[in-house]
């Protein structure tokens, strides 16, 4: 892999954790068709989901991200 993609990689999982940890909830919204009328009446609801995102799973990209960043500023001297 190119030291340069890894880097920027690297960068972008730290966002990416960051990110997670301020959002911790993620708000999902998916329709659900209820009652079918023939092919052309539907009716549909919209449900909320909050999935929640571990602090964990936070924590191991930030440290995949600082990981690729340091290993590929270290291949790049």
């Amino acid at each position: 892999m190119n030291t340069k993609a890894m880097i920027q990689i690297g960068i972008a999982l730290i966002f990416l954790a960051i990110a997670a940890f301020i959002y911790p909830n993620v708000t999902a919204t998916i329709p659900e068709k209820l009652v079918e009328f023939g092919p052309v009446v539907q009716a549909i609801a919209e449900i909320k989901n909050i999935l929640p995102m571990s602090p964990l799973m936070g924590g191991l990209v930030l440290a995949g991200g600082i990981l690729l960043v340091v290993v590929g500023v270290k291949n790049s001297s």
